[in-house]
């Protein structure tokens, strides 16, 4: 079926492009049910099940009812159980007013461009950066401003550097730490950095904590509201249950901050997906208020996985890898086999790169240039040691393989 010759649609679907990750694991999955022996490295959750308590506060809450709307902002319990974490967690006070839950943290930062944002407005952006912000603040008028982190300096904060890329119309600065895709944490000392010209420049902090449970280092991860406690007024901090208790599926997440900035959100939220699924926010609750031994137990589980990848990649010749301080992600540069070919097939790319493996190792995994830096290949480790050792092999045969 045709559509209508004067039928164009808006301009705002036409510059962006479908999730690069989701793309590549869709594709992934097609070919294994074609028959080929795809080990799977471009999915971003984790490789164990939901816990066995919060798939029964699921099932309990079906079985009680709580099928029809809930507020739009979410439960009053999940929003007031999302307040006591951060008091417990950080020490930071938030009413649960100040708290808005929706469809997973994509939704939720989703929300906060389409609230913050007016045609024009610039978006710090440090790359590597997660797939979907420079597309969510272009699908609500704003422009992104890549800000390049260096490997070098394990893709830290240079504020000298973060410094040439503000101008009048900038507007806020996205932090994603521990990163994906990168697994790097920002310092405590470029932190304070970026938080004196977000302070002095009045910006919005928006940050995304989604990966904060799972860290390698001593202590708490560094965040900017340690950092400069002032900022609290201007944060929105982003974060769910997606990753640290895998319920990717069940689209959980949260957005806390400023109450002018939930109050928009909501209103939007109130258009669009009218407020999360009920089941799933009273299994995001058990998880909230159950036993907390689960991201633990995840931390523990990736990593010797973590140690293998990186030891791995670090024996290939022309390879380095920062080692990820969060997260389940390596993200090693490849550029060194940029030009090589194989069969005619010339790796221009992160991305001629990943097709060579998945086409010719049968191995997933996400080009670069989907992340703002074309040197480098995501691979997750959330999976088994099994699928890990054998990806490695196929991985190196199919290097050594280039011309």
């Amino acid at each position: 079926m045709m559509l209508p010759e004067k039928f164009v649609l808006a301009d705002r679907v036409l510059q962006v492009a479908p999730s690069p990750t989701l793309a590549v694991n869709a594709k992934a999955k097609a070919l294994r049910a074609a028959g080929a022996d795809i080990l799977n490295f471009s999915v971003g959750e984790p490789d164990m099940s939901t816990p066995a308590h919060v798939c029964e506060a699921g099932k309990k809450a079906i079985d009680d009812g709580h099928t029809r709307y809930t507020p739009v902002a979410g439960i009053l319990e999940l929003r007031e159980a999302v307040c006591a974490k951060l008091k417990k967690d950080q020490g930071w006070d938030y009413a649960p007013d100040q708290v808005q839950v929706s469809c997973g943290g994509k939704h939720g930062l989703y929300n906060i461009f389409q609230a913050i944002l007016n045609t024009g407005d610039e978006v710090l952006i440090p790359a590597p950066y997660w797939v979907s912000y420079p597309p969510m603040v272009q699908l609500a008028g704003g422009v992104p401003v890549i800000v390049p982190l260096k490997e070098e300096n394990s893709f830290d904060f240079d504020p000298t550097v973060l410094a040439q890329y503000v101008t009048d119309k900038t507007k806020a600065i996205v932090l994603n730490s521990p990163s994906n895709p990168t697994g790097s944490v920002f310092s405590e000392a470029s932190l304070a950095a970026v938080a004196k010209m977000a302070y002095d420049n009045g910006w919005l902090v928006i940050t995304d904590d989604m990966y904060e449970e799972i860290s390698y280092i001593e202590g708490k991860i560094p965040h900017i509201l340690h950092a400069d406690p002032r900022l609290k007024d201007q944060t929105v901090l982003s974060n769910g249950v997606s990753k640290s208790f895998a319920m990717t599926g069940w689209r959980i997440g949260w957005s806390v901050g400023p109450i002018e900035v939930i109050k928009a959100m909501n209103k939007i939220q109130s258009q669009s997906t009218s407020n999360p699924a009920a089941p799933s926010q009273y299994a995001a609750l058990a998880a909230l208020t159950g036993p907390q031994d689960f991201p633990r137990q995840l931390r523990e589980a990736f990593i010797p996985r973590r140690a293998y990848f990186v030891q791995a990649l670090e024996s290939i010749a022309g390879v380095s890898c920062v080692v990820p301080m969060g997260a389940f992600y390596v993200f090693p540069n490849f550029s060194a086999y940029y030009g090589k070919s194989f069969k005619g097939q010339v790796i221009d790319g992160s991305v001629a790169l990943a097709d060579y493996l998945l086409s010719e190792a049968n191995v997933a995994s996400v080009p670069g240039a989907a992340f703002g830096a074309d040197a480098f290949i995501r691979f997750s480790f959330a999976t088994s040691m099994e699928v890990i050792e054998k990806g490695m092999d196929r991985i190196k045969k199919a290097l050594a393989a280039l011309q």
